[in-house]
């Protein structure tokens, strides 16, 4: 990348200033940065200077200089000015003014201004029609969305070098106007809040809620660490601002993080924050806070109980880990169909390319299935995948507590259940847990391991060692309704879902916006398609019973969806119409 002849500067060097630096920097720039506290700069110059010794570059390789300090008049010759300081109108104006003092005619000020209007600002900077925006939902990141704004007085050589910046920085221009700011913001920001209370409650430790989150829903980032990036402060200031100007309860800021701000943590910007930083700005290693004792844990034989998409799922995974394994089903016609079925997704990934026609011969000779129960006899752990009903699963561990060797490992692949009353089906309690893996067991990397009351350590240290063993990322946590995925995923897309009711908000516009602002991969309607609107509703049946309140009563738009025969992605209509699945 060519260096580049332009002087930029960045007044307010937190969370969003500080990531305006690196990247317009990165992209040729030569920056002045500015910032009126002393650790704000002398921790962004550590950064800087770890990062140049990292890579080597140093300023080379087309990047431009950078400058740190405190005095805004240092700021004469630049081009462009970009203020990221805080987002309150009598701040943002008192800098705008400052820098109109400061800066030649024809230099363009900048605001991120999100909940403070434009145009006001334009005017008080003395300079309108070469004063703009810019928007971004989280802190910028390469590729990452940001929307510049203009008003009617902007001048178009002024919108020409604001879009220069933002093209050359490697940022995505997409639209986050209202639809961000009015719906997706408050969707994210509930979601994030129950994040923090879940932490505060010590059901699950934050490496373990964001790692859920983020291989169970693909999200860029888990909870925790997207209120790290943002800014423990920024975060806890817009819930302030939501639940005051709506008085829900999602809204109000868990206590832990209302402690966090006022013992002066900041995140990801101060270094400290749920995880500690180090000199790049990284998260240093949190341990899982549940650990299992050391054990002879070895795994040889599985057997899985069931024959629908999730036993076959896990049965395919567990086969391809070199493990043989044996299905059993209700009886030999759904055994043959569910190996068929299996057969089938091998030589998918045979024809893309996964796998040679060899490895597939190989994991089909493991794969043996059977209608009856002594055929798991001699596993040394075998996996109930049969339908989300208490009584079927109570049922067939009965069985396998009677059929089942001394100390095989016995898990259930439940959701919502509770794997307390699995395991006293057994009478073998100790050796009982839940091995919750996500659809499509041979793709998703997450599977939450639930111990249950009276689980053992050496159970656990074997269901540990066995994910280990698949190529899968074991995440602890407790016996409850939804463990931490569903508990947390499913208040947010009731959320969206209840949205609907006001008659300007379209599900692919609500989206767009989550997907654009956040960088999900998909919006909340498009995620319950997917899902399943019926599977989506029985969870939240489910979590309702153990949870009562508005968080996962099912809205009923969903139960009118799901009674017409609208399941989503499946039936090939539920919030959105889509091509039906072949």
């Amino acid at each position: 990348m060519a260096k580049k002849s332009s002087v930029v500067g960045i007044v307010g060097l937190g969370t969003v200033g500080e990531a305006l630096l690196a990247l317009v920097r990165s992209a040729g720039y030569d920056v002045i940065g500015v910032d009126s506290e002393l650790d704000v700069l002398a921790r962004v110059d550590r950064r800087m200077k770890a990062a140049d010794a990292e890579s080597g570059t140093e300023g080379g390789d087309g990047q431009g200089s950078w400058t740190l300090t405190d005095e805004v008049a240092a700021l004469g010759a630049a081009m462009l000015v970009i203020e990221a300081v805080p987002d309150e109108q009598s701040v943002k104006i008192d800098v705008l003014r400052r820098l109109d003092s400061v800066c030649p005619d024809r230099t363009v000020l900048v605001s991120t201004a999100s909940s403070v209007e434009l145009t006001g600002l334009a005017f008080a900077s003395a300079r309108p029609a070469r004063t703009l925006g810019l928007r971004f939902a989280r802190p910028p990141a390469p590729g990452s969305a940001v929307e510049p704004v203009r008003t009617a007085m902007s001048c178009d050589d002024a919108i020409a070098a604001l879009d220069a910046v933002v093209a050359d920085s490697g940022l995505a221009v997409k639209p986050l106007g209202a639809r961000v700011g009015e719906d997706a913001t408050p969707l994210v920001y509930a979601y994030l809040n129950r994040a923090v209370a879940m932490v505060e409650a010590g059901y699950a430790d934050q490496k373990s809620v964001d790692t859920a989150m983020r291989l169970g829903c693909g999200l860029p980032a888990g909870p925790l660490e997207t209120v790290d990036q943002m800014g423990l402060g920024t975060v806890h200031a817009k819930l302030l601002a939501l639940h005051a100007s709506t008085g829900n309860a999602a809204y109000r800021p868990a206590p832990l993080l209302t402690t966090m701000v006022e013992a002066g943590l900041e995140g990801r910007a101060g270094g400290q924050g749920f995880y500690t930083y180090d000199a790049l700005g990284r998260p240093e290693d949190v341990p899982h806070s549940v650990t299992s004792a050391p054990a002879d844990s070895a795994v040889r034989t599985v057997g899985v109980i069931g024959s629908g998409t999730m036993a076959r799922g896990i049965a395919e995974v567990t086969a391809s880990a070199g493990l043989p394994t044996v299905l059993v089903a209700r009886d030999r016609a759904k055994a043959d169909l569910a190996l068929a079925a299996i057969e089938s997704s091998l030589a998918k990934s045979v024809a893309r390319g996964r796998r040679t026609p060899e490895a597939m011969a190989s994991v089909r000779a493991l794969l043996t299935a059977a209608d009856d129960f002594a055929a798991v006899a001699d596993c040394d752990v075998v996996i109930e995948a049969t339908a989300e009903e208490l009584e079927v699963k109570r049922a067939v561990f009965a069985t396998l507590g009677g059929v089942c060797r001394p100390g095989a490992l016995l898990a259930t692949t439940t959701s919502s259940l509770s794997v307390a009353a699995c395991a006293e089906a057994s009478g073998r309690d100790r050796d009982v847990l839940g091995l919750h893996f996500f659809n499509p067991a041979p793709v998703m990397r997450l599977v939450e391991v639930v111990r249950a009351p009276r689980t053992s350590d050496q159970a656990l240290s074997t269901a540990n060692a066995f994910c280990a063993e698949l190529g899968k990322t074991a995440v602890p946590c407790g016996d409850r309704a939804g463990f931490i995925v569903n508990y947390l995923l499913f208040p947010y897309l009731v959320d969206a879902i209840r949205l609907l009711d006001r008659a300007d908000v379209d599900p692919r516009e609500l989206d767009a916006a989550v997907e654009d602002g956040f960088g999900y991969p998909m919006g909340p309607f498009k995620l319950l398609d997917t899902i399943g609107l019926d599977v989506s509703l029985a969870i939240l049946r489910r979590l309702s019973d153990e949870f009562p309140g508005p968080c996962y009563t099912p809205p009923a738009a969903l139960e009118q969806l799901v009674a017409g025969g609208h399941l989503g992605r499946k039936s090939g209509q539920g919030f959105l119409r889509t091509r039906r699945n072949p």
